[in-house]
């Protein structure tokens, strides 16, 4: 299988899929499990040995990566953001690089906002019947309950990518 294969079906497939998968399951369960983080740093690895990347380049990705890692894990260890969220923001970034960087933290921000505002009038009104027979949507409306800003952080990631340097080299490769 060619390297720009590999390439097309990580970026255009499997990164896609991943981020619908954190989103989906941040909104069900509350939790992105470590096989998607996990994934996406595979995928990634197998992107870079495709071959379509420098050296150089790749270490760039990974450096963003790291970066993102130290800071949300600060936010993790300040109770601001949880672990899986941490964990998809740098996974993420991995294959967004400095390029997409600045980009996703202000969409995602964007994105987080206006989802922590709809939660929030969501859970100022009682649920209706069909919903509240739903598990995920009675965790979701408790006031108790976090934000699943990993469908911020997944929605972000897919607007951002089209325009990263990456992308380019893949689709145009």
């Amino acid at each position: 299988m060619s390297g720009i294969v590999i390439a097309e079906f990580g970026l255009l497939i499997l990164f896609p899929f991943l981020m619908a998968y954190a989103a989906a399951s941040d909104l069900l369960t509350m939790l992105i499990p470590n096989r998607i983080t996990l994934a996406l740093i595979l995928g990634f690895v197998l992107l870079a040995a495709s071959g379509l990347l420098t050296p150089g380049e790749i270490g760039l990705h990974v450096g963003a990566a790291f970066i993102v890692l130290a800071a949300t894990f600060t936010l993790f260890a300040l109770n601001v953001i949880g672990g899986g969220d941490a964990k998809l923001a740098a996974a993420t970034t991995l294959w967004l690089g400095f390029d997409g960087l600045l980009d996703y933290l202000l969409v995602a921000s964007i994105f987080g906002g206006a989802l922590t505002l709809a939660i929030l009038l969501a859970r100022s009104h009682p649920l209706p019947g069909r919903l509240a027979r739903l598990p995920f949507a009675l965790h979701l409306h408790d006031a108790k309950t976090g934000i699943p800003y990993g469908i911020a952080l997944s929605a972000a990631a897919l607007v951002v990518v089209p325009d990263t340097a990456l992308w380019s080299v893949v689709t145009v490769g």
